[in-house]
């Protein structure tokens, strides 16, 4: 009897190791591999970009004296409005305005943007962040900037699509991923390039069988996939019984021209 007390004590603390260590064990094996546009939103949030341009950058409160009276967006292809160049925007990020324009005030200080025709006036961030940061912000500006568009039809097709869709809602802007998924093997919804896509789409029949079923055959027959999957929080939709075969076309297309990242070569803003 003494015996089996012991080695039931003994396996609940093996359970108990287990329990513990088995979120950095499934992180060895499994590392997140993290987007340079989602590390760049980590350091928007960060630097408060938010509490002024809007939740993920849709747009801010009443700025009066501003040109439209708002806090402009960074996405929505509202950073045309503000920016000619991709230049321009690292010196919105940096010193507050262009380099073009008049500096008749200091941004940075106690008196920072007094003086001027608007109310609230844009941070310099200069003494904030690193080169590398600023390219990783640049990067999720990139992402979500609504600036760059496939050219053939059927590709803008998806792209319309997966706005009305909420694709990027889950799959982050433009495909980047990040977004957390409470149960799932690495924690958040993959992109649509990269190492992870890699893994999760062999081919465009897999890629179509994602999209009509929210599943592949090779996950669904692999036992381990398969219980993976059905543990996680957010869940791949099944389109197939609510999109015709030429809306399925537009969505592999677009999400084929996501992967390639050609969008990435397009100028912005």
């Amino acid at each position: 009897m003494k015996k089996i007390a012991i080695a039931a004590v003994v396996a609940l603390l093996a359970a108990e190791q287990v329990w513990v260590f088995a979120p950095v064990v499934k992180g060895w094996i499994f590392p997140p591999i993290t987007h340079a546009a989602v590390e760049g939103h980590q350091i928007a949030m960060r630097m408060g970009c938010f509490s002024c341009h809007g939740p993920e950058g849709l747009g801010g409160f009443t700025n009066p004296g501003s040109d439209n009276d708002v806090v402009p967006a960074l996405s929505g292809g509202e950073m045309m409005m503000w920016a000619d160049t991709e230049q321009q925007v690292r010196e919105w990020i940096l010193y507050g305005n262009p380099l073009d324009e008049d500096h008749m005030f200091e941004r940075v200080g106690y008196a920072a943007g007094q003086g001027t025709d608007r109310a609230v006036v844009m941070p310099a961030y200069e003494d904030y962040l690193s080169d590398g940061e600023l390219e990783l912000l640049i990067e999720y500006l990139r992402a979500i900037s609504g600036l760059q568009f496939p050219e053939d039809d059927l590709t803008q097709k998806g792209m319309e699509l997966a706005h009305d869709l909420g694709c990027f809602r889950c799959h982050g802007p433009m495909g980047t991923g990040g977004v957390a998924n409470p149960g799932a093997l690495k924690g958040y919804v993959p992109g649509f390039f990269g190492e992870d896509y890699a893994e999760l789409v062999l081919d465009e029949t897999e890629l179509r069988q994602w999209l009509n079923d929210g599943i592949t055959e090779r996950f669904r027959d692999n036992i381990a996939a398969r219980a993976t999957i059905a543990g996680q929080a957010l869940k791949m939709p099944a389109y197939g019984e609510f999109l015709d075969e030429g809306e399925i076309d537009s969505l592999v297309a677009l999400v084929e021209w996501l992967n390639s990242e050609d969008w990435k070569q397009m100028r912005f803003p």
